[in-house]
């Protein structure tokens, strides 16, 4: 099954990014040729929905992410039992609940995240995702200016520290503004959970810049917002968007996604 044949259908998730894509399973058709009409489709709406998916193994996930590129392991949170590259995303976190690109800290971080819901909440618990492109284009043309030329230092959080993770190892130190290796376009690269200060800047002096950065990557205009469902796959550019979850899961409900991501280059 491809993306252009008949009994499949793409549904816009909201103005700025995002869309559904019905009819494809990816139990019977995980191969190259379908990821790569994915990816250009990924490439123009920075996040792909896939419905009714629950019959998707742990092996499978991993296999339909080898498919994007090589399998990315998170640097201190542990996987799942027996399936190395798949890490458990639980209840929404003082971490999670942040607007954040994930583990910008690393020197090259993932090009591709891959979710799967296995267990939901009976309300609340969204998942929330915003246009790194427009959240650029949408700054005054002096200021894009002025960020084209800086850069900012990522350090890992207290997890990391708690890890027992020398701190220079999860700190790198990359362009306010990254071009995006297959797009070539500019998308701003700065987040709230991991970006400390520009570089050469100390924090007191980078925090009013940062802070309007944060602020503006965020605008409601720029996002799209997910309800799940079991068996839900979503798919993102983690390089030209950010995400967060809505922690407003009902209490006491168990929230259980799988992600696998994908390694990327060094941003540019």
């Amino acid at each position: 099954m491809s993306v252009t044949e008949p009994q499949t259908t793409v549904t816009p998730l909201a103005g700025s990014l995002g869309v559904r894509i019905d009819g494809i399973d990816l139990t019977a058709d995980s191969s190259e040729a379908l990821v790569g009409a994915l990816r250009v489709i990924l490439d123009e709406h920075l996040v792909i929905h896939l419905p009714a998916q629950a019959d998707l193994t742990p092996e499978q996930q991993l296999a339909f992410a080898e498919l994007w590129g090589e399998i990315a392991i998170h640097p201190y949170v542990p996987s799942i039992g027996g399936h190395p590259g798949i890490m458990q995303i639980a209840d929404p976190t003082e971490l999670t609940t942040v607007w954040h690109q994930d583990v910008t800290h690393m020197g090259c971080p993932p090009s591709v995240s891959i979710l799967v819901a296995r267990e939901i909440p009976t309300s609340g618990g969204d998942t929330m995702w915003a246009n790194q492109y427009a959240a650029y284009e949408g700054l005054s043309p002096g200021l894009r200016d002025t960020l084209d030329g800086l850069y900012a230092v990522h350090e890992g959080t207290f997890r990391a520290d708690d890890a027992g993770l020398d701190h220079e190892a999860v700190t790198s130190v990359h362009p306010v503004v990254a071009t995006h290796d297959r797009t070539g376009r500019k998308a701003l690269f700065v987040n709230a959970n991991y970006t400390t200060r520009l570089d050469g800047w100390n924090a007191d002096e980078s925090a009013a810049l940062l802070e309007h950065l944060f602020r503006a990557a965020v605008r409601n205009e720029y996002t799209c917002r997910h309800r799940w469902t079991v068996g839900d796959v979503l798919i993102w550019d983690n390089r030209a968007t950010q995400h967060c979850a809505v922690g407003d899961a009902a209490p006491g409900e168990p929230r259980i996604l799988h992600r696998v991501t994908v390694a990327g280059a060094q941003p540019r």
